[in-house]
């Protein structure tokens, strides 16, 4: 216990920030809702493309802390959080010896999917750092929400076009929606596709949708591969120029991503560029 009385319950997560086991566990832990609550995310490298792009790892951890946090706030439980050494067990190491901790919770993939596990962390935290540990599996794929569906919004120059923001917006309507919204960038137009990217969350905002976003790499088919890595989503819309002023289009991308994964993927045209 901290002098105030309050338990101090320290949440380790990353690629399963937001999973509603892991939700409950925190609930259960801080009781009475006195518990000082703190997330932190160490950073993941992505599994695909051959350059690993750093302010594209560090802004998806920091979504997913930002979105693990306002589902504690949504669920009664007020916390703050930090995104940390890729390393998960020396973030741990370095979130305990800073300040006092009574919990900890670790929340990993099922062991099949899990790096964690597969590098024993639960277990080596558990005989090393003498703290109670609570380990809870959070499988994604088979959970989902039936109150919110995530989706993943893949856009570049058409980001900011009337047809995208009104399709997110009538899904919108029909039931609470998050949406995930990437735009791969060329290394020649980086500060484009920030300036646009932030241009388009403001816009997106003001529009009453709730949202998040980065900028990945620059192949929009490698960006939706560990955007599906770094989020949990539940579909993906693909926001394109016409057949004949799309380069996306002209490498298939819509039906090579549509054979990548079985989540439903939805093809926007927008008619228009949007400048930056």
């Amino acid at each position: 216990m901290t002098d105030d009385g309050a338990r101090r319950i320290l949440v380790v997560a990353n690629e399963t920030v937001g999973g509603s086991e892991l939700i409950d566990a925190v609930r259960r832990h801080a009781g009475d809702g006195r518990a000082s609550i703190r997330v932190i995310c160490p950073q993941n490298r992505p599994k695909h493309g051959n350059v690993i792009y750093e302010d594209s790892v560090l802004a998806a951890a920091r979504n997913r802390l930002s979105l693990t946090l306002a589902d504690l706030r949504e669920a009664g439980l007020e916390a703050d959080g930090a995104v940390v050494d890729p390393d998960p067990y020396t973030a741990i190491e370095d979130a305990v010896e800073a300040e006092r901790v009574d919990q900890l919770i670790i929340s990993t993939h099922p062991e099949t999917r899990s790096g964690w596990l597969q590098r024993d962390l639960v277990d080596r935290v558990e005989r090393d750092i003498g703290l109670p540990v609570e380990h809870v599996v959070v499988d994604l794929e088979s959970e989902g929400r039936n109150d919110l569906t995530s989706t993943l919004v893949v856009a570049n120059e058409t980001a900011g076009g009337e047809s995208l923001l009104e399709a997110l917006k009538a899904k919108s309507e029909g039931g609470r929606h998050r949406f995930i919204l990437i735009c791969p960038q060329t290394e020649d137009h980086r500060e484009q596709a920030h300036e646009r990217l932030e241009q388009t969350l403001e816009r997106l905002h003001g529009a009453g949708l709730e949202v998040v976003g980065q900028t990945m790499d620059p192949d929009p088919f490698t960006a939706i591969q560990n955007a599906l890595q770094y989020y949990a989503v539940d579909e993906i819309v693909i926001s394109t120029f016409p057949q004949t002023r799309s380069g996306w289009l002209r490498t298939d991308l819509v039906e090579r991503v549509r054979s990548a994964t079985a989540k439903p993927v939805e093809h926007v045209v927008a008619e228009e560029a949007v400048r930056a």
